[in-house]
């Protein structure tokens, strides 16, 4: 069963945050816009380089209302040593952003994103609104990264028909293009211009 249309589950879990042992309830995010990714481990491959897109990336989601998570199974103390290990040895460095421990895999489960036999999550991103419902969730396999600008454009999207009553955003949709009206008119007017 989709998570998109439905609440986000809720959590409480350690995390690092703001490169210090900390914990993340989810409950404390209501208000804002919230991008949850998950990640399969720390100390990997694929997954610093989102990592560190995303963390790049955390004033602009910030300048948007929105909140960005990192998950993965990990402890918050491998986390912890991660962020302190230096980019040139294969760490993170300083991150704008937190990571969540999911160390009983808990919350990949809930969210689906959980390889059993591997014991690690997909690449899972969820775009939750204001109100705890997900809007959005794209599910990667292990081999291949998000792509940062993707997620930041889909949750524009979904902030700009929360905005705008009876409009919806065409495919390849971006900040300032036009939109349609959500009608069978508003389809003939939009394909007769576009």
């Amino acid at each position: 069963m989709s998570l998109v249309g439905n609440k986000a589950p809720a959590f409480k879990l350690p995390a690092v945050v703001n490169n210090e042992l900390g914990e993340i309830d989810s409950e404390k995010l209501l208000g804002k816009w919230t991008v949850l990714f998950f990640y399969p481990l720390d100390f990997t491959f694929v997954c610093p380089t989102e990592i560190l897109a995303f963390s790049d990336a955390a004033p602009t989601f910030a300048e948007l209302g929105a909140n960005v998570l990192g998950v993965s199974v990990d402890s918050q103390f491998t986390h912890l040593a991660w962020v302190n290990t230096p980019k040139d040895q294969g760490g993170l460095g300083k991150l704008n952003i937190p990571l969540v421990a999911d160390l009983n895999k808990q919350l990949a489960s809930d969210y689906g994103v959980l390889v059993q036999d591997a014991g690690v999550a997909l690449r899972g991103v969820f775009i939750i609104d204001p109100q705890g419902v997900v809007q959005s969730a794209i599910i990667n396999n292990l081999g291949v990264g998000r792509n940062v600008n993707e997620v930041l454009r889909t949750l524009k999207a979904f902030q700009y028909i929360t905005s705008h009553d009876g409009e919806v955003c065409p495919a390849g949709w971006d900040d300032g293009a036009d939109t349609m009206v959500a009608s069978p008119q508003g389809v003939v007017n939009y394909l007769s211009t576009h």
